[in-house]
C-alpha cells in the first residue's frame, strides 16, 4: 500500500452530470477494487476518494464542497498528489456476483465489475438513486456485459421505490455467490439484514469521515455497534472500508 504522496497529472476530464466529473490520471494503480486513495491539493487540503478505475487511475468526483470543487476546476496537464492504495478492498469469490450501488456508491463497484468480467464471472448490478439523474455509470456497467437494474425513489427510471426492493427480488430468484455494495449507511444496513435472512455472503463498503487514511487519527473509528455488524473499534480506513460477512463454508 502507498504510504507517501506521489504527483499525478490529469490526462482527461469528462462531465457525467452537472455536479459529477470523471477524472483520469497518468499511470495505473495496483490496487484491489474497493480500496481508496488520499488526494492532496497544496493550500487546499486532502480528501479520500474511492478508486473507480485502475488502469489508468480514475476517480469519480462529486462537487459537494471546496475541495471537490477545486478538483473539478483542474485542467488536463495539471498536477495533484495521490497517496495509496489504502484500506481493504473487495475479494471476488464464486461465479455469480450481485453488485448494489446507492447513488455515488457505484464508483468502486465499476472497478470490481471490470475485474470480475475479465474472469468470465457473471455480474448483475442494481443501481438506486432518488431520481434518474443520480444513477451513475450505468453505461459503463452495460459495456462490460453486466445485467443492470434500476430503482428510483421518484419513479423516473426503473423500479419505483428503493433499490433494496429489487435486490430482494433478485436474491429470491437467482442463486448468487456474493453480494457487494457501496452506498449510504442506511442502504448498507438494510442490505446486511437482507443477506443475513438469505444467508448470502456479502462485502459492504462503508462510508466514513476520514482524515489520515491510515488508522492514525481515529476519526473514522466505529464508536458503537451498527446493526450487530461493525465491531466497536473498527477503523473504516484501515480495517475497511470493505467489511466481510460470511455465512457459507
Amino acid at each position: 500500500m502507498g504510504g507517501k504522496f506521489e504527483a499525478r497529472k490529469v490526462t482527461a476530464i469528462s462531465k457525467i452530470n452537472p455536479v459529477t466529473s470523471w477524472i483520469r490520471f497518468d499511470g495505473d494503480i495496483y490496487a484491489q477494487p474497493g480500496q481508496f486513495v488520499m488526494v492532496w491539493l497544496p493550500k487546499i487540503g486532502e480528501k479520500p476518494f474511492s478508486i473507480a478505475e485502475l488502469n489508468p487511475l480514475g476517480l469519480l468526483v462529486v462537487d459537494v464542497g471546496p475541495f471537490s470543487h477545486a478538483l473539478q476546476a483542474l485542467q488536463v496537464g495539471d498536477s495533484l498528489w495521490v497517496k495509496g492504495p489504502l484500506g481493504q478492498g473487495f475479494s471476488i469469490t464464486g461465479e455469480r456476483l450481485l453488485l448494489v450501488g446507492g447513488g455515488y456508491g457505484s464508483a468502486p463497484l465499476l472497478a470490481l465489475a471490470k475485474k470480475a468480467r475479465a474472469q468470465n464471472i457473471t455480474v448483475d448490478v442494481c443501481l438506486g438513486a432518488r431520481s434518474e439523474a443520480g444513477l451513475l455509470l450505468s453505461d459503463a456497467f452495460l459495456e462490460l456485459g453486466c445485467q443492470v437494474s434500476y430503482a428510483t425513489e421518484d419513479g423516473s427510471l426503473g423500479w419505483h421505490g428503493l433499490v433494496t426492493d429489487i435486490v430482494e427480488q433478485k436474491i429470491q430468484a437467482i442463486a448468487y455467490d456474493l453480494l457487494c455494495a457501496c452506498g449510504p449507511t442506511g442502504l448498507l444496513s438494510a442490505l446486511s439484514n437482507i443477506c443475513k435472512t438469505h444467508r448470502l455472503d456479502n462485502q459492504l463498503s462503508w462510508e466514513a469521515h476520514m482524515r489520515c487514511g491510515m488508522g492514525l487519527c481515529g476519526s473514522c473509528l466505529v464508536s458503537q455497534n451498527i446493526d450487530e455488524l461493525l465491531p466497536v473499534g473498527w477503523l473504516a480506513c484501515y480495517d475497511g472500508p470493505v467489511f466481510y460477512q460470511k455465512f457459507r463454508d
